[in-house]
This record gives structure tokens, sequence and C-alpha cells, in this order.
């Protein structure tokens, strides 16, 4: 049965996309069964891979009861996806009059996710609905911070959001971890606020960091990951050691 990942951070342009797509296929190059679930309105995780939001089923679909979530998986050369729709953006009206509304992605997961090893939710930047979704659907939430002083109010927004869900919606949800990302190690602020995390996160920190590269702010307009876009790149070789930690963190 599949770990889920919840990939959140309501803060934008954080990487949060670009971790989400870049770890779940580095995992998958590892060999393992992955599924990347694209939660965010806009659908940059599924364009990421090379999917088009429009051209079938989407988790908009599978979250309002109108097909089974086996129904809009699609195969990539690099995982599998449940792909988005951007009219997951007036989701949380509609999910207003449905009932058990903070469930409906855990109940589409849940009846997939026997077949895979990994899913990773690619969060949308804010802390509304479809973000009380992933969190109550997943088992552990992966953050991604940006080396800068705005980044830890934003942390510790999202860290009372977690504790929220966990007292009233999903009580087994753990901190997967904190991925330093747009790390850039000439600057003393990036410096600081890493000391800081680690200061309070301590272990929970990923000794991974990801550079600021241009391979990898390029790669998905290719519609690929960036391990295919450029193996050799700072990005690809940061995103492929973050994979090997991530599954040595988990035992495999």
């Amino acid at each position: 049965m599949a770990k889920i990942i919840a990939v959140a951070n309501q803060k934008g342009g954080v990487g949060k996309t670009t971790t989400a797509v870049n770890l779940a296929c580095c995992v998958a190059a590892k060999g393992k069964k992955v599924l990347l679930c694209d939660f965010d309105p806009q659908g940059n995780a599924s364009s990421g891979v090379g999917v088009e939001a429009a051209e079938g089923k989407s988790v908009y679909d599978c979250i309002l009861g109108e097909c089974e979530a086996k129904e809009a998986l699609v195969e990539t050369k690099y995982c599998t996806v449940l792909p988005t729709d951007i009219q997951l953006a007036g989701a949380e009206l509609e999910l207003n009059r449905i009932e058990r509304r903070d469930h409906r992605l855990k109940m589409v997961l849940d009846s997939v996710r026997d077949g895979f090893d990994y899913i990773f939710i690619d969060c949308p930047p804010s802390l509304g609905l479809l973000t009380v979704n992933a969190l109550t659907a997943c088992d552990t939430v992966l953050v991604p911070m940006q080396c800068e002083y705005y980044a830890l109010e934003g942390l510790s927004q999202l860290i009372s959001s977690i504790r929220a869900v966990k007292r009233g919606l999903n009580p087994a949800i753990d901190l997967q971890g904190i991925v330093l990302t747009m790390y850039d190690a000439r600057t003393n602020l990036t410096i600081q606020v890493a000391e800081e995390v680690k200061k309070y996160f301590g272990k929970k920190v990923y000794k991974t960091v990801i550079p600021r590269n241009v391979r990898l702010s390029e790669a998905p307009s290719h519609g690929m990951p960036v391990i295919a876009y450029d193996r050799t790149s700072r990005g690809a070789q940061a995103y492929t050691a973050m994979a090997e930690e991530f599954l040595k963190q988990e035992g495999k």
C-alpha cells in the first residue's frame, strides 16, 4: 500500500511543484511505482511531465464523484499521473455542498493506493479546502522552503494548519521533512535561514539542498523532469540525491 506524501507550502514560488515533479520522477527512476497527483488548479505538475490537463478525465472529476480514479490515471515515461483541470479552482464552492467535503481526495487516492509504492500530491499554494483535502488524505507532509526571511513566517502558519488537521481530521499525519530550495550558499541570508530552520526542526531538515539552477527552470517547458532534460545538471544531481535520502529515510 502506497505511502501518501503531500508536498505543501501556502507560499507560492518556493519550488513546491518543482519538488513534487522531480522527487516523484527520481523516486520512480529508482524502481518504485509512483503516482503524482496534481491537486493544484494551475496544472503545472501535469504539464511538467508532458500531460495536458484538458485531454481527459482529471482529479476534479474524481473528487466530484463523476469518474473512478483509475479512469483518470495517465501513464507517462516518468511516472503515473492523476492530472488536474482548471475547473478545480472553483471546486471549493462545489465541495461545500458535498458530504464529508474534506475527505474527497482521501477517498479518491485510497481507491488506487494499493497499486503504488508512493503517491506525491502537489498542493495548491494556499491553505484552503483543497489543501485541507490533501492534508487529510496524506500520511506525511513534505515542505519545500525557499531560503528567505518571509519563508519562516509561512512555515509557522503551515505547521499550525498541520496541527489543526491532526487534531480534527487526520490524527496520523506527520511531517516528512523540510527541503531547502533555491539555495545559494554565497549569501548570508541563505545560511542564516538554513541555520534557523535546522535549529527548530533538527533531523526533519533534509541534508540535500536544491540549488538555483537554470536547467531546473527550463525542464518544465519541455514537459520533462530535470533528470530527463539534463541528467548532468546540478538540479538533476540534487533531486537524485534527495530521492536517495528520501528512500534511505524510508528504509528502502
